[in-house]
């Protein structure tokens, strides 16, 4: 049985299962072109995308496939994105993280604190020995992100996006059960 989507509280954030009041906001965050420059699907241009979001949300976690949580700022409440695990293999001990942040909230450690607090949960709860991650290569603050994460950059995929008729490099990078640092708590940026 797969652990239910948790509730997850950092130093200057909220992380909680997403609920339909959302979807504006996801619609927001997914049609923004700068925000989705370096994803691996173009911008939604339909508001109906974000209520798919939410359904598959609660789908993966009903089958045991992965858990994605909506990201608050603890000061005021306001969404800044969301962080989550898919592709969970109870039989391998593995998962794959990813994150998207609205571009208001960049630069402020925000993704790594998230990202920290849902790798906890995950090897704590779920018993993960590796979890993978993947880059655009031109993404180089995502790079950082996973980076202070405890993430190994292991390889290029090359060619294996094609968004817009944009071909593009993805790097992977894994981290393992035995080169996760739990108590190594980002530090949030000045």
């Amino acid at each position: 049985m797969t652990p239910a989507t948790p509730s997850l509280d950092t130093a200057r954030l909220r992380l909680r299962p997403f609920t339909d009041a959302d979807a504006d906001h996801l619609y927001a965050l997914h049609s923004d072109t700068e925000v989705m420059r370096y994803w691996d699907s173009p911008t939604w241009t339909d508001p109906a995308r974000a209520d798919r979001f939410i359904a598959t949300c609660a789908r993966i976690q009903d089958e045991g496939s992965g858990a994605r949580v909506a990201i608050d700022r603890a000061s005021d409440g306001a969404f800044v994105g969301w962080c989550g695990l898919t592709s969970w293999n109870p039989d391998f001990r593995s998962a794959s993280l990813g994150y998207v942040l609205d571009k208001s909230a960049w630069g402020h450690g925000y993704a790594t604190e998230a990202a920290h607090a849902v790798l906890t949960w995950a090897f704590d709860t779920l018993d993960l020995n590796r979890v993978q991650a993947e880059a655009d290569t031109r993404n180089a603050a995502s790079g950082r992100v996973l980076e202070k994460l405890g993430f190994v950059r292991e390889g290029t995929l090359r060619e294996d996006c094609v968004v817009n008729g944009v071909v593009s490099d993805s790097w992977i990078y894994g981290l393992l059960r035995r080169d996760w640092q739990p108590s190594a708590a980002p530090t949030p940026a000045r």
